[in-house]
């Protein structure tokens, strides 16, 4: 579950229609991308790549959402349930010993077959609050807590992201389409851990733009985990990220980042996914997310009214994956693979 940017201010939108956008939440600055000679194979990826036109779609507009659904009081709960605010950052460093990665890759464990399970669901009719549904009961049956309900308000137990959302979209009455992808982040909360991971699906009959956009989202996220390891530098991911997004010509959305997570849910380190200068390097032992949003074009988002569902401003697709990844002195271990 991706976190905004600390550092900077989203404004809460004036009430919105269902379905509509807010003010803009972020403003990325103009650039200018200097033209160069391309070669016959460059040429011919390039005019593939025009021909590919995104299928029109209706905005996404909101359907009705249901009452959270119960939790056994028998599963524990992380701290921040049973208060609507949203919980600060924790600068703690997340690290672990053996006995906690024990711990950790539990909880990862779960959450990566809840996810794949949640993705045999997609097709169209199916309403992102029957998904909601299936979720929380494999959560529950499995002794766990879905990490999202009642986090900062979220009424829900996980976060579905269709089309324009980038992210944080709140399961309700909305049937998918045909033509739709999704984003489904799964976070569970198993003996005293959060296990953190998303991906995006394909419903139906998916346009070849569309496909290309979750293809090389997933493909970012897998760079910049093989970048990762005990003393690289942060800022390599989003360099990795960013170099591979912008060669197949997306866009990184810049407004949400990765970060620490273990026995809390969001801490440091904040992971920017786009080019940055940020201090600081990876330490063995430690666990956090990366989690890229690529979108087809605008990378500033618009906030519903709702506090949480992030659209595109222009209304273009985007696409997310996540993974928790574990630093050794080697490399990185994915702790959320299925």
């Amino acid at each position: 579950m991706a976190i905004k940017v600390p550092s900077m201010e989203f404004h809460r939108p004036a009430p919105l229609l269902s379905g509509g956008r807010g003010r803009t939440c972020l403003q990325k600055k103009l650039f200018l991308v200097q033209a160069k000679r391309l070669g016959g194979l460059e040429k011919a990826s390039t005019r593939s790549r025009e021909s590919e036109q995104p299928k029109k779609r209706a905005p996404l507009i909101r359907g009705t959402v249901s009452p959270p659904l119960p939790v056994p009081g028998s599963i524990p709960r992380p701290p921040y349930v049973g208060t609507k605010d949203v919980p600060e950052i924790a600068k703690e460093i997340q690290m672990h010993d053996k006995e906690s990665i024990v711990h950790m890759r539990a909880a990862c464990e779960l959450a990566a077959r809840v996810l794949e399970y949640a993705g045999t669901l997609v097709k169209p009719s199916v309403t992102t609050d029957e998904i909601d549904k299936a979720v929380h009961k494999m959560i529950i049956d499995a002794g766990a807590y879905p990490s999202p309900l009642g986090y900062g308000g979220f009424p829900k137990s996980v976060c579905t992201s269709v089309n324009e959302c980038m992210c944080h979209g709140i399961p309700d009455s909305r049937e998918l389409q045909d033509g739709d992808i999704i984003n489904i982040d799964v976070t569970v909360y198993l003996n005293g851990y959060h296990g953190d991971t998303s991906k995006t699906f394909l419903c139906g009959e998916v346009d070849e733009a569309s496909k290309r956009l979750v293809k090389v989202t997933e493909e970012c996220l897998l760079r910049g985990i093989s970048t990762c390891k005990h003393g690289t530098s942060f800022k390599k991911i989003g360099r990795r990220i960013s170099e591979h997004a912008e060669r197949h010509g997306l866009g990184v959305v810049e407004c949400f980042v990765g970060h620490g997570v273990g026995r809390v849910f969001h801490s440091e380190p904040i992971i920017y996914h786009q080019r940055n200068n940020k201090p600081g390097q990876m330490v063995e032992g430690q666990t956090f997310t990366i989690e890229p949003i690529l979108s087809m074009g605008s990378i500033d988002c618009d906030m519903w009214d709702d506090g949480w569902t992030a659209v595109t401003t222009d209304g273009s697709v985007a696409a997310q994956f996540e993974h928790t990844i574990l630093i050794t002195r080697t490399g990185a271990e994915i702790l959320t693979k299925c």
